[in-house]
């Protein structure tokens, strides 16, 4: 079997519901798979398990003396995969023609571009930051058109940020694992549980989703949020009190707790503004509504109408305090039944379409091929 390195962009903390079923799971049915992590802590290489590496964060600037300092033997690999990191990339192209591996690089999410905007939204964007990024951008497209394939989360991504990339692209979006569904805990009360987790700030811009949640017309709901911005959260609240009855905060530590939470919603929350940021994918989170048959009101774009059918798999919506009450009202009016049957659509529909099995399948095929 072809050996696989993933050299991922990830600390040995993270909960990435991504590179768990892809790459730990059903692409090893595939190649020979041994993953690196990074660490802030350790000061010495680490071996967690019998795929999973540990090195001191440090050791990203000499990567591939760093593999070879430990017993890596780098010509062993049909494939060294970089993830995110464009200073890992450089060093891992720059030994290609020395070692003879294939070279794919794995785009998840623009982090350079989103902390861009989410500075614009606190003004502390500079003109500065704006050449910065373009000599980055021209810098990172060379990269990648040196590569032997691209792995963007969506083609939209690809074509929106980084459009003179020209090096064979296979898409991997994000997706549900077929063999890690959650039950739907229905709850006994009457009342409409909406739930919403990740992060909270200016460029997400939760206050028109909260400003639609006081105009509605029914009060029979609750707000269920688990985010790690705490003091964000407190002060945006602290603008809503006819909601201080409504509104719930969790932080849940682990991914474990985050589903069991989930599980006792009845509606998830996905409702971002209409930007180029958050219109090139569908957030991790909407699989792990999914996940759990918790159907879910998201943004109306073109990446999530690809996908969900409005009122039947999922509640597609505008992002202004208008639609999104129209929306809720809807919701809330529905009964527990008819709510429930979109979230099994939705679920049923995502195994068709957005299962890590097919996926890992799919992407062998292409790197076979290359």
């Amino acid at each position: 079997m072809q050996k696989f390195l993933y050299i991922t962009d990830q600390s040995e903390f993270s909960d990435n519901s991504f590179i768990g079923p892809l790459f730990e799971k059903y692409l090893t049915k595939h190649f020979d798979i041994d993953i690196i992590y990074f660490s802030k802590t350790k000061t010495s290489f680490e071996k967690i398990d019998e795929n999973k590496y540990l090195l001191p964060k440090e050791n990203k600037k000499n990567i591939i003396e760093s593999l070879e300092e430990n017993s890596f033997n780098l010509k062993d690999y049909s494939y060294v995969t970089v993830r995110n990191d464009t200073k890992i990339l450089k060093q891992v192209l720059s030994k290609r023609s020395t070692y003879g591996y294939k070279v794919p690089f794995r785009l998840s999410f623009p982090k350079r571009i989103a902390k861009l905007q989410i500075d614009e939204a606190n003004n502390k964007k500079s003109y500065f930051d704006i050449i910065s990024n373009k000599i980055q951008l021209l810098q990172e497209t060379s990269l990648i058109n040196e590569c032997d394939i691209f792995l963007p989360t969506t083609r939209k991504m690809r074509d929106d940020y980084l459009k003179d990339v020209k090096t064979r692209t296979f898409v991997i979006p994000s997706a549900i694992d077929p063999e890690v569904l959650h039950e739907n805990i229905q709850h006994q009360g009457s009342e409409k549980r909406f739930f919403y987790a990740g992060t909270l700030d200016k460029l997400r811009e939760f206050e028109t989703v909260l400003d639609a949640f006081n105009e509605v017309s029914n009060d029979n709901f609750k707000i269920m949020i688990s985010t790690k911005d705490p003091e964000y959260t407190k002060d945006m609240l602290v603008k809503y009190p006819n909601l201080q009855n409504n509104i719930e905060v969790y932080d849940a530590k682990t991914k474990e707790e985050l589903l069991k939470l989930i599980a006792k919603a009845d509606i998830g929350l996905s409702l971002l503004p209409d930007i180029p940021l958050f219109n090139t994918s569908t957030p991790v989170k909407i699989m792990d509504y999914y996940s759990s048959a918790v159907p879910c009101i998201m943004s109306k774009n073109e990446n999530n109408e690809s996908i969900f059918e409005d009122n039947k798999t999922a509640w597609l919506c505008d992002f202004d305090k208008e639609s999104i009450k129209t929306k809720l009202n809807e919701i809330i009016n529905l009964s527990k039944d008819e709510v429930a049957k979109v979230g099994v659509d939705g679920q049923h529909r995502l195994l068709d379409i957005r299962n890590y099995e097919r996926i890992a399948n799919d992407l062998a095929h292409q790197l076979n091929i290359l």
